[in-house]
């Protein structure tokens, strides 16, 4: 029955888009028998197959069926092969990306305005989910690949948490992580917004990411390496005493659920991919420490002499 949703969403000629029968549908019947079928007429029943074996949807039993359907071909994992191929995007690509880093300024930006002691946390998200869907006069927005993190108050030390129907209290830390989606080209953007009263040295700490992060992105040159650029990020925020210890940052560009990571360059130490124009990456200094969690990322796009930040919300702690 979703056989007319790719007619109307691919470039694809209607001859080479098949569908399985309904009987296929949660049943004994299992859909690669299907898919066999199409391989042995293209005369790839002994051919030598790849098959992305990290897949999120890619089972170990579609993996187990298709192997038992065509048993005299030779299987080879071909994982991330196609990612690898998508990291440098092309101008058009780019330029929706640009679309997705405005609709993310402008969930932040509303989302900003209506936090304040005494909201419930559930309506902070309701109205980043409107601005999500909203977009901008120019463009609409379309689902993320998560759903937006809003970490409050003890929550903040965890990168992923969720929201509940409390009210803020006078006092507290939101760390917000929203996502801007145009044709499904998501855009990663966090914040941290200090609520009331909050003590200096988390001011301080905002301070030190900040910088740490700035030095990172000044870092970002064709030519140099991932690995290059967490080692800037990593030694400044050192000289303050801080350290993070999981990457900087990863590759992004088009996603569905479940996650946005196209699974390939990260902003690691010991990640040499070189990088070049037109490769995209969420830059994600938080730190999650014992008390405290702090989330001030850049997404932005390598360019032939520097970087491109995709999203324009100030690199600063926002105070209510």
């Amino acid at each position: 029955m979703d056989r007319v949703s790719a007619v109307m969403t691919t470039y694809l000629m209607e001859d080479n888009i098949r569908a399985y029968a309904d009987k296929y549908v949660h049943s004994a019947l299992s859909p690669y028998d299907f898919m066999a079928d199409i391989v042995k007429e293209f005369g790839g029943e002994r051919a030598r197959l790849g098959v992305e074996m990290g897949a999120y949807y890619y089972s170990a039993k579609a993996h187990a069926d298709l192997t038992r359907a065509l048993p005299h071909a030779t299987f080879v994992d071909a994982d991330v092969l196609v990612n690898w191929i998508r990291i440098v995007k092309s101008p058009a690509e780019i330029a929706i990306m640009r679309e997705a880093g405005e609709i993310a300024d402008s969930m932040m930006r509303k989302a900003v305005e209506v936090i304040e002691p005494g909201v419930r946390e559930c309506d902070i998200a309701a109205v980043i989910y409107h601005a999500q869907m909203t977009g901008t006069p120019e463009y609409g927005g379309g689902y993320a690949c998560t759903p937006p993190f809003l970490c409050v108050g003890e929550r903040q030390i965890a990168p992923h948490a969720e929201w509940t129907d409390n009210r803020l209290p006078g006092a507290t830390i939101v760390n917000l992580e929203l996502f801007g989606n145009r044709h499904r080209y998501q855009v990663n953007l966090s914040r941290s917004i200090a609520v009331g009263r909050i003590a200096p040295a988390y001011h301080d700490l905002a301070k030190f990411v900040v910088e740490a992060l700035n030095a990172g992105l000044q870092t970002v040159q064709p030519g140099r390496t991932c690995s290059d650029v967490e080692a800037t990020f990593r030694e400044t925020l050192a000289r303050h005493g801080f350290e993070k210890e999981a990457r900087l940052g990863y590759s992004i560009g088009a996603g569905f659920p479940p996650a946005v990571g196209e699974r390939t360059a990260s902003l690691r130490r010991g990640d040499e991919t070189v990088l070049a124009p037109r490769m995209v990456f969420h830059m994600m200094p938080g730190l999650w420490l014992d008390n405290v969690g702090i989330a001030i990322t850049q997404s932005f796009a390598v360019t032939d002499n520097g970087h491109e930040a995709l999203t324009s919300t100030p690199r600063r702690l926002f105070v209510k």
